[in-house]
């Protein structure tokens, strides 16, 4: 169960096989139903989640509209760590979009990681950075890309999510109502 996380980290640090098992205790498995929420808006962020199989949504719910950030998938972590870190109630929810089978970790026990795996420290600055740069790629197609443009990236970041999710959530991520996602996607075949 936990060989694909470790695969993960091990492509980030070395790790001995005592570190492996407090790996092992620390990430425990959870099984979230289709619809159930990782992270409700407004509820406090206690752990994060390596996602074994499944598909996630993080979202903002606004003038009665949701509006979807990024989506988690296989072998991709979750969380919210603006709201994980500093303790402090989140603005984003993490919602299920299929039954997904998880490995988490808490606050605690992440920061022992941190302090008790030789390369902890390192690891959790190259999975920030990774992040960080995901972010900023997002945010600066937001500003700088067209409808159509970001219909692409999409396409390109997420190519197995089309058959995987329902179209708004799509629109949503490219910023478009779904009647336009529906012509951006025509020219695009076309």
């Amino acid at each position: 169960m936990h060989d694909s996380l470790l695969l993960l980290i091990r492509h980030f640090i070395t790790l001995t096989p005592a570190e492996e098992d407090l790996i092992r205790q620390w990430f425990v498995p959870e099984t979230l139903p289709k619809g159930a929420f990782f992270l409700r808006p407004g509820e406090v962020s206690r752990k994060v989640g390596f996602v074994l199989q499944g598909l996630f949504h993080n979202f903002q719910s606004r003038d009665g509209q949701e509006l979807t950030y990024y989506f988690g998938r296989e072998q991709e972590f979750i969380g919210d760590y603006s709201s994980f870190l500093p303790a402090r109630p989140a603005v984003r929810g993490i919602q299920a979009l299929e039954e997904a089978h998880l490995l988490t970790i808490t606050h605690d026990n992440l920061q022992q990681l941190y302090r008790e795996i030789r390369e902890g420290e390192r690891f959790g600055r190259l999975i920030a950075e990774t992040l960080f740069v995901d972010v900023l790629d997002q945010l600066t197609s937001f500003y700088e890309d067209t409808p159509a443009q970001r219909y692409a990236r999409f396409v390109r970041i997420y190519p197995d999510l089309q058959q995987r999710i329902p179209q708004y959530y799509i629109a949503s991520y490219v910023g478009v109502k779904p009647q336009s996602l529906s012509r951006i996607r025509g020219r695009a075949a076309g």
